[in-house]
């Protein structure tokens, strides 16, 4: 087994996973921008978008389950869809299972507008280049997935 196949001793890991954080803070910040890039095209805010692309990953949720599947307080996915709803990009409707917690789905024009955003990052991302194997983006994937899941019970509320 080659040297980088083999699982890291914890000390070398969390040296590893620090360059990985540390790129991850400015990746975030700067697909922020590039989404916000959008905003005369789509008209929709980085926190919008990401609602949008849940529902139309997920289907109708509720506002909580927004919140813990994106790590962010219900609060602020509740002005965020309040914020989404107001443009008619997303609606309430009854939730069988909570009576007080009505599912939030998107809409038609929501649909549409979150269909323009992802077709406009399809066409982004297909310019990275280097050269990336897929190996290399299952591996990047599986990284992050694990470090995702080891801080998967810090209180986001």
């Amino acid at each position: 087994m080659a040297d980088t196949e083999r699982p890291l001793a914890p000390d070398d890991l969390a040296h590893r996973l620090t360059e990985v954080f540390d790129l991850v803070g400015p990746l975030y910040r700067r697909a922020q921008r590039k989404v916000e890039e959008g905003v005369p095209i789509e008209g929709l805010s980085v926190g919008v978008r990401a609602v949008l692309n849940l529902l139309r990953e997920n289907g109708p949720m509720t506002v909580p389950q927004m919140g813990r599947a994106q790590a962010l307080s219900r609060q602020f996915v509740q002005r965020t869809v309040n914020d989404a709803a107001a443009r008619r990009l997303v609606e309430s409707i009854p939730n069988p299972a909570h009576q007080r917690s009505s599912l939030i789905r998107l809409t038609d024009d929501g649909r549409a507008a979150i269909t323009a955003v992802m077709t406009r990052e399809h066409a982004l991302l297909r310019q990275v280049g280097g050269d990336l194997t897929d190996a290399d983006v299952t591996a990047c994937v599986r990284v992050l997935t694990a470090m995702l899941a080891f801080l998967d019970n810090v209180d986001v509320d």
